[in-house]
């Protein structure tokens, strides 16, 4: 569904139990490239690589490793 240009805010998914808290970590991340799948990938989600300022590449990279990410479109 996504498209090299399209804008997307990043939300990051803290925990795993229903009603878990939710933040918005980047708003407005320009996705520059959506690479094919990789075969057996199983449900490790997919790769997105956005074009986002330091300090937002910084908030992405320490919720990622906290949470599971999911994008928006605009």
């Amino acid at each position: 569904l996504l498209r090299p240009g399209d804008r997307v805010d990043v939300i990051a998914a803290e925990g795993t139990v229903p009603g878990g808290d939710a933040r918005v970590v980047a708003r407005g991340a320009r996705v520059t490239k959506v690479p094919e799948p990789v075969a057996d990938a199983g449900d490790s989600g997919a790769l997105v690589v956005l074009s986002v300022p330091r300090a937002t590449a910084a908030r992405l990279a320490g919720a990622s490793a906290t949470g599971r990410l999911a994008v928006t479109l605009w």
